[in-house]
Formats: C-alpha cells, sequence, structure tokens
C-alpha cells in the first residue's frame, strides 16, 4: 500500500482529482472519502495500474456551502491540473456551484455523496454513487411514522442539500396521514448555515408541540442537540440524516443522544473493508479512521473511472464518461468486486459490471444508482450512532 498523490507535473500518469472536505462543516467527512480514493487507487495501482499508466490523486480542498469560493479555486486548480476525473464534492449546493464548470471542461465529476434531486441528470459528465434525496427521504420519513410519530417539526438550515431531503421526508410523512408543524416547505423557518445560537428555534420548534424532531443539518447539529436537551426535549425522538448520523461520543455527555435515530445512505461494508481503508488512512495520514462515512461510495466512484478508462482503452475524460455506464452494470456483463478480476475480464473481452463495497444499482439514465441501500443507526448510551438494519430504494 502506497500513498499514490500526484506530483505538480505528472503527465505519465492517470490522475484523478478529488475536491473532496478539508475544511469547514463537512471536515469531517473528508478523513473516509479521502481514504477511499486512495484505497481504490492503491489496489489499481498494485493490479498495474490502467492502460499502461499508473494512478495518482490530486486532492483539492472542497470546503462547504458557506465557502463557495474554496470549491471554485479547487475546480479550477483541477482543470488547470488536466485531471480528466473528479471524484467530489462531498455537498450538494458545492457540486451545484462547480458542476457546469467541469461539463464545459469536459471533465468528468463522479460525486461520492451528493444527494440532492437538483443533481440528476446536471451534465453528461456528472455521475454519483450516492442515491438522491427521493431514497434516504422516504426511509427516514417512514421510519419516523412507523414510530409513531404524526406531528413532526424540522430544524433543517438553508441550503439544497438540507431543504431538498426535509421536503422528500415531509411527503413521506404527509403519505401516511403525519402533518409538519415547523420548519416546513414553504414556511420559511430555515436557519442561515452560519447560524451558532438555536435558543430560538428550538424554542420555537417545541412551541409547535411535535412528537418528533428531525434535525437536518452539518457542524451545526453539535450546537443543535444540546439546546434540544436544555430546553427539555425527549432526546430519544431526536431523528438525524447522514451530514449529521456521526459518532459523537467524544462531544457529548454520555446519554445524550441515547434513542435517537439517524439515516447514512450505502450498505454497511465488511469490517475487512473498513480495516483497509483504515490502514490506508494510518499509513497517509498517521491515524486510523473512526467514521467510514461515504467510504465505500468514494472507492467505487474512483473504481468505476478507473474501469471506464480501461473499457476504453484511454485515459482521457470523453473515453471514462463515455463508458461509466457500461461498467456499472447498465450492459449486464461479467459480474466482478476486484479490480484485479475486473481488469482481467476487460482484457479478455468481456463486458463487465462491477459491483464494489456501496452495493449500488447500475446508472441510469440521469446517472444516479438505480438503487441504493440506506443504513438505519441508533445510538446508543455512550453517544456513537450504531447500524440497526438496513433498507434497500429503488431511484425513480
Amino acid at each position: 500500500m502506497t500513498d499514490d498523490k500526484c506530483s505538480a507535473n505528472d503527465t505519465s500518469s492517470l490522475r484523478i482529482g478529488e475536491l473532496l472536505p478539508v475544511t469547514g462543516s463537512l471536515a469531517f467527512l473528508g478523513p473516509p472519502e479521502i481514504s477511499g480514493v486512495g484505497l481504490a487507487i492503491s489496489d489499481a495501482n498494485a493490479a498495474g495500474g490502467v492502460n499502461g499508466q499508473k494512478i495518482c490523486y490530486d486532492l483539492q480542498d472542497s470546503s462547504d456551502s458557506d465557502h463557495l469560493q474554496v470549491s471554485t479555486k479547487g475546480a479550477k486548480t483541477l482543470v488547470a491540473n488536466q485531471d480528466p476525473v473528479v471524484i467530489g464534492a462531498a455537498s450538494s449546493t458545492v457540486s451545484l456551484n462547480v458542476v457546469d464548470y467541469f461539463d464545459a471542461h469536459k471533465t468528468v465529476e463522479i460525486s461520492p455523496a451528493n444527494t440532492s434531486p437538483s443533481l440528476s441528470g446536471a451534465s453528461p459528465f456528472y455521475f454519483r454513487t450516492a442515491p438522491p434525496d427521493s431514497v434516504q427521504g422516504s426511509a427516514l420519513g417512514s421510519l419516523i411514522s412507523q414510530d409513531g410519530a404524526s406531528r413532526v417539526a424540522f430544524l433543517v438550515f438553508e441550503d439544497d442539500y438540507g431543504t431538498g431531503l426535509r421536503d422528500n421526508v415531509q411527503k413521506t410523512i404527509e403519505a401516511a396521514n403525519g402533518q409538519c408543524v415547523y420548519g416546513c416547505k414553504g414556511d420559511g423557518q430555515e436557519f442561515a448555515p452560519a447560524e451558532t445560537n438555536f435558543s430560538s428555534q428550538v424554542q420555537q420548534a417545541l412551541a409547535s408541540n411535535p412528537d418528533a424532531i428531525a434535525v437536518i443539518a452539518f457542524d451545526q447539529t453539535k450546537s443543535i442537540l444540546p439546546e434540544l436537551s436544555k430546553q427539555g426535549w425527549d432526546m430519544s425522538k431526536v431523528y438525524m440524516t447522514d451530514g449529521n448520523t456521526a459518532d459523537y461520543s467524544k462531544d457529548f455527555d454520555p446519554g445524550l443522544l441515547e434513542g435517537a435515530q439517524g439515516t447514512i445512505p450505502g450498505a454497511d461494508a465488511s469490517d475487512e473493508f473498513k480495516q483497509r481503508v483504515s490502514d490506508w488512512n494510518q499509513m497517509a495520514n498517521g491515524k486510523p479512521l473512526d467514521d467510514y462515512s461515504y467510504a465505500a461510495e468514494s472507492y467505487d466512484a474512483t473504481m468505476l473511472a478507473i474501469l471506464a478508462a480501461a473499457k476504453g482503452g484511454k485515459n482521457d475524460s470523453t473515453t471514462i464518461q463515455q463508458n461509466l455506464p457500461s461498467v456499472s452494470g447498465t450492459d449486464d456483463g461479467t459480474e466482478c468486486s476486484t479490480v484485479s478480476d475486473c481488469l482481467d475480464a476487460i482484457g479478455n473481452g468481456d463486458t463487465i459490471h462491477y459491483t464494489g463495497p456501496s452495493s449500488i444499482g447500475p446508472f441510469n439514465s440521469d446517472n444516479d444508482p438505480s438503487s441504493a441501500y440506506i443504513g438505519i443507526y441508533k445510538y446508543d448510551k455512550t453517544n456513537k450512532n450504531i447500524l440497526s438494519t438496513t433498507i434497500q430504494g429503488s431511484v425513480g
């Protein structure tokens, strides 16, 4: 296992760009995503690279929706470096900021974490290995309804990710004869992404007499949850989503979140994969991973790009873009789950269907995964999110 970072003027390797969060409210997602990309490149290089070239990664910071100038700068750097494919961004709003720029330069963008419906079919060069919010929203809304809640309040930030997911959760709850009582679509009660004091928002949400509260935010969650507890809310009736369903064992007093639940798109990867991706982070950054969110999706995004180049016989962006659907399984083909097996099959002239640790279905006509898993997590007394079940949903 090696750290395959691109050198500044390397034109002899397949350069895979990364536009992922190193700073900002999504920085906690950076390590697992970056490690997923790094491990995939390491695996492919151990198998001989692609089309006679080794592979390297070119990491640029995406930051978050409150610092869009960072992603603009990063996108320009990746294009200037002539990277044919970019893995990222994590934030849907960040991808909406750069998707047209990448499209104009015919640079393939594959996000491992975007969920906004606004990005479905956004560009022929845009793909994602995470499902749109319709799948996660349906899963979370169904979970809340099945738990017996009929009056639901939302603490949601004004962001394309936040409002889009809220809309889908609300739709599912209302279809089950429940109702939204605060933070609802069209009511204008979302908070600004830069907000730090949530006393009034929590007070207003509790005044609506909810029996469940869905918190849809990023790092702001670390301020929202203590405020909910301070104002007397039953924390077992808190629900969260992938942007904040994280391990809070080091952030809060034991027991604060016991019984709370949340969702994260993606199948639960095997312990073997988690160990390998954690080992990559240990090698590259000197410490193991403590969160695996979107590591599998990042690994698969990278591997699909590499296999698309192999199938097309060239390492340029147009070849990768044209062959991504096929290697994802749209043409059926021989199933393969390791880079060696897939490259061998391609070398034998076979059509392949790559099946990686994220367990997504083939890309559909909008370049979204046609099916995906959603994990349901429940918090224990140490405030750690523990997987309780996984459900599969189709992308409409």
